[in-house]
């Protein structure tokens, strides 16, 4: 299996809840309310898009956002093309983050 935070994903492992948000994950209050929102449904871990240079650099704050709520969950950096470059610039965000997605549909480009 896999760990993500304190949790075992799969090798027979119980199934578990994976949210993403819909919000632009560079809006901190908004992001972090929705995070907290699906975790607090049942979410185990919640995939937040990382795309840019912006919701690189707010990965942290949404992390110390959350804490602040009480809130503790995984999140799951969703990436496309440039995430090696973001996690680079953006080394905060990459400690922040729990795991990373790269879509299998960009690997190779950007």
């Amino acid at each position: 299996g896999v760990r993500v935070g304190q949790t075992v994903v799969g090798n027979g492992a119980p199934v578990v809840v994976q949210s993403m948000t819909n919000t632009d994950t560079a809006d901190i209050v908004a992001t972090a309310r929705q995070v907290a929102e699906l975790a607090r449904s049942g979410s185990e871990f919640v995939r937040l898009t990382v795309n840019n240079a912006e919701s690189a650099a707010a990965v942290p704050r949404i992390v110390d956002r959350l804490a602040m709520m009480g809130v503790q969950v995984p999140l799951i950096g969703d990436f496309h093309y440039n995430g090696h470059q973001l996690l680079a610039d953006e080394p905060a965000a990459a400690e922040a983050l729990a795991k990373y997605r790269i879509n299998p549909g960009n690997v190779g480009f950007g």
